[in-house]
This record gives structure tokens, C-alpha cells and sequence, in this order.
């Protein structure tokens, strides 16, 4: 297990907000390995690079020494997440869930280490609740908190219709930590409530509260908008490597900087390096070319990097 002080630091790199700071240096003291939590609804078939900024973190506290929850939504993903909607989302029927959860395993792999990883369903617990344990959870929160959320917050005033399942989606998602134990939760920005709600839950249910770490949300090809699928603004890590490979070389000079910090598994200071390069005349594409080259070894291996560019240059 790492230095508990160095530890934190290497987790700290790239997140965007750790609750409470405190709380984990003192976890990271305590002998053992964590349980780090992070939860995907499989709404899409494939993962996109968008997704790997929080995966790559996982990975992270994996080579620190403690032990990933990957947790598939199957459950929640029959709700359909609301955050960030201005209007009710449509859920998924289960066997549009059941086809996309098969991916999602496949693929992690492909960055995580699968002999410290368990990939768990929330179905396994949410189908065993009936209605009156699902009422006995309700009764944990209150509209008024739920109303506090941004974009809830924004309907409601709006005019906006919220249907009563968009509430249970922050409230099941809170309770897969205290069904998991979890020690840490990891989400996007966008997640912050969802995951402040598993702190209280936890305390609800007798359990010592998770620690949350927000990450940054990665802007999609267009530099605007969060990468997402249904934009088509995404890079997926299953896409062929030409693919991959053109898609990176298509962002903006200045989204590559946001890349290769979020990105990235080159230290900060080479980085710094590479701004120097260009400040001092360097033609920003040859970077580019090492971004895009790093991130298609990664998902495929050098050589099929080196030929994805000679491809790229042959065009």
C-alpha cells in the first residue's frame, strides 16, 4: 500500500472536488484496502472516451492497492438517470438493458484490472425489495431536498413535469452504497447530488459515510457539449483504430490541452513541455499526433497506432 500522504496526491490529480479531503487521508491511513464505487447505467452500447476519465481514476486507486465496485444500473437503468434533463427521460425496456450490460464488461477490461474488480448488478438487491421497503426508503429524504437539485429545481419553477419515479432514481443510487459498502464514490460533476445523497444514506442505514470524488465531464469532438453518444460528438474506446485515431485529430488545438489533462497518463510537467513546444513554433498537429497515438495504443497497441497515423497522413 502507498504512502498515505503521496497516495492522496495521485488521487487529487484531475478530480474536481474530493468530500471530505479529511475523510479519505484518513481512510488511506488505515490498513486494508478500500471500497471504491462507481456506477454506470448502460444506456449505450459502447463506452466512449467521456466514460475513461472516471475509469482511468478507478485504475488508479486499483494500482494503490484497493479493490473497484463496478456497478452496472440495470436496475436505475430502467428509470432513466433525469440529471441534467429538462424533461422526463424514457426509460429503457430490461431487454435494452440486459443487451447493453453485456458490453459494459467486455470493455472496462480493457483499461481495469479484472482481478481487482467486481462487477455487480443492482438488480441484485432492488429486486428483492417490495413496496414497502421502497416507501420505507422514500420516507429517508424529502421534496425539498430533492428540489434543491439544479435541474429539478429548474423544472419545477419552469413549469416543467417531474414524475415521482425521477425522484427514486437518486434515492436507489444512494442506497446501492449502503447495500455495497462502499468506502469512496466516484461520479462526473453532473453526479454531485446523487452522490451526496449516498453520504446520508449511509448514515441513515448506521454506516460510516463514503467519501465522493467528483471528476471533470469531458467535452465531446465538438468542444462544447459533454461527450455523449446520443450528440454522435464521442469517441468509442471500441471503435477501430483509423477511427479513433482521425476523431482525435479532428479536435480543436485548444480542446487538446483539456485531453491530454483528462486524458493523459504522461505527468503534468511533460505536458507543460509540450505548450512550450508549441509556444516556441512547433506545429500543434505533431503533439496532436502523440495524444492521438498514446490513446489508440491503449485501446488497440503501438503498432496499430503507428499504422492509424501513417494512415491518417496518407489521406
Amino acid at each position: 500500500m502507498a504512502d498515505s500522504k503521496a497516495a492522496l496526491e495521485q488521487i487529487k490529480r484531475g478530480t474536481d472536488e474530493v468530500l471530505l479531503e479529511t475523510e479519505l487521508e484518513q481512510r488511506l491511513k488505515q490498513a486494508g484496502s478500500l471500497r471504491i464505487k462507481a456506477g454506470f447505467d448502460p444506456t449505450a452500447p459502447d463506452l466512449h472516451l467521456g466514460h475513461t476519465v472516471l475509469i482511468n481514476k478507478l485504475r488508479q486507486f486499483q494500482e494503490l492497492g484497493h479493490e473497484v465496485l463496478f456497478l452496472i444500473g440495470d436496475f436505475t437503468g430502467m428509470i432513466g438517470d433525469p440529471t441534467g434533463k429538462s424533461s422526463t427521460r424514457p426509460p429503457l425496456t430490461r431487454d435494452e438493458v440486459i443487451d447493453n450490460a453485456k458490453t459494459y464488461e467486455q470493455q472496462i477490461f480493457k483499461i481495469l484490472d479484472p482481478e481487482k474488480t467486481l462487477v455487480m448488478f443492482n438488480s441484485s438487491w432492488m429486486n428483492e425489495m417490495d413496496v414497502a421497503d421502497l416507501i420505507a426508503l422514500a420516507a429517508r429524504h424529502t421534496v425539498a431536498r430533492m428540489l434543491e437539485r439544479d435541474d429539478f429545481s429548474k423544472r419545477y419553477k419552469s413549469g416543467q413535469p417531474i414524475a415521482i419515479h425521477e425522484f427514486l432514481y437518486p434515492l436507489i443510487q444512494g442506497y446501492d452504497s449502503v447495500a455495497m459498502k462502499a468506502d469512496v464514490e466516484l461520479g462526473g460533476t453532473d453526479q454531485k447530488f446523487n452522490l451526496l445523497v449516498g453520504r446520508q444514506m449511509q448514515e441513515a442505514y448506521g454506516q460510516e459515510p463514503q467519501v465522493v470524488i467528483t471528476m471533470p465531464i469531458l467535452e465531446g469532438l465538438d468542444g462544447v457539449q459533454k461527450m455523449s453518444k446520443s450528440l454522435n460528438n464521442y469517441i468509442g474506446i471500441s471503435e477501430a483504430a483509423d477511427e479513433q485515431f482521425g476523431k482525435i485529430m479532428s479536435i480543436s488545438d485548444d480542446l487538446m490541452w483539456r485531453y491530454f489533462e483528462l486524458l493523459s497518463f504522461r505527468p503534468m510537467q511533460e505536458i507543460e513541455g509540450f505548450k512550450k513546444d508549441i509556444a516556441a513554433g512547433k506545429n500543434p498537429r505533431d503533439i496532436k499526433f502523440l495524444l492521438a497515438e498514446e490513446i489508440v495504443a491503449r485501446f488497440h497497441d503501438a503498432p496499430a497506432a503507428i499504422k492509424a497515423q501513417e494512415n491518417f497522413i496518407a489521406r
